[in-house]
């Protein structure tokens, strides 16, 4: 019921507004890199001096071809910066980000849009990871990645272990350089296509993290949990894999487990738009209100 109400809160403009402009601005600052280019830049030089990162451009459920396009530009500009961050950092993009919102030919200008940050990429020297969002988008999501692969066999693809399918999409994506990202998901979904309990989800992780380890990809096993932590260390044992968490979320673990020779990649939003990330972190458990709470405590 918290997830839903806070999924619910997520679409309201009233709820929206008062959270962008009041009390909550110190703790985003934590889990947000800030507004411009220049921020997250700087942010990322300093993660990666132990750790790998990945940069999202925060921005969902454009329906405006315009701003599809300038997010793209956004993308091409920073990739153009990376300079000698690169292959350390990369970026993440979400597809509705990028028009597979947009009422026309919404597929076929997402593909365009991901292709020409791709190449803008490639010419950086690093890679791109297409994240995964609701469960009506899988299916486009993942037609998307093996589009972009023809040209671009690095890109990754996000997995979440919260939905009843993802055992089965992991065994698709677990071929020869394949990079996977394994999360549980934060979305609100229906019962009829995901699991409900976090014991059910947990399970279904440990599952799709097997078939990731035993394949021929790149496995990237994105949880705070640290249960999930060790099981991951224990089954990647002897093979290459990166164990992935967000920015502001258990820092002192990601410097411990980087110091201890894990290659632990750092999820860095930045922008403006980041309401709906803000909102989707306090969904995904309820224990997150708490710990938002006592993180905007300790901050100040």
């Amino acid at each position: 019921m918290l997830r839903s109400t806070l999924h619910a809160a997520a679409r309201s403009h009233a709820v929206r507004s008062l959270v962008e402009s009041g009390p909550f601005d110190p703790l985003v600052d934590r889990f947000v890199a800030g507004p411009s280019d220049d921020d997250v830049l700087a942010v990322a030089r300093h993660l990666a001096a132990d750790r790998l990162v990945t940069i999202d451009h925060l921005g969902e459920d454009t329906t405006d071809r315009a701003q599809a396009g300038a997010t793209v530009a956004t993308y091409v500009t920073l990739l153009g910066r990376l300079d000698d961050l690169a292959p350390r950092v990369g970026v993440s993009v979400k597809l509705s980000a990028l028009g597979q919102s947009l009422a026309t030919d919404a597929d076929k200008i997402a593909l365009e849009s991901a292709r020409e940050i791709c190449t803008a990429a490639a010419a950086a020297g690093t890679t791109v990871t297409v994240d995964m969002e609701d469960h009506t988008t899988t299916d486009r999501t993942l037609d998307t990645v093996r589009e972009l692969r023809v040209d671009f066999p690095w890109v990754g693809a996000v997995l979440q272990s919260q939905l009843r399918r993802t055992e089965a999409d992991c065994r698709d994506l677990a071929g020869p350089g394949s990079r996977v990202r394994l999360c549980k998901g934060a979305y609100a979904e229906p019962a009829s296509v995901a699991f409900e309990s976090r014991a059910e989800v947990d399970l279904s992780y440990v599952r799709c993290l097997k078939v990731l380890m035993a394949g021929e990809g790149l496995p990237m096993a994105a949880t705070h949990d640290p249960r999930l932590v060790g099981i991951a260390r224990h089954l990647g044992r002897g093979r290459p894999y990166e164990l992935q968490m967000l920015h502001g979320v258990r820092p002192d673990a990601q410097v411990a487990l980087a110091a201890e020779g894990e290659a632990l990649r750092v999820y860095l939003p930045y922008g403006t738009e980041w309401f709906g990330y803000f909102m989707r972190r306090l969904g995904e458990r309820p224990a997150n209100l708490a710990f938002f709470a006592r993180s905007l405590l300790t901050r100040g």
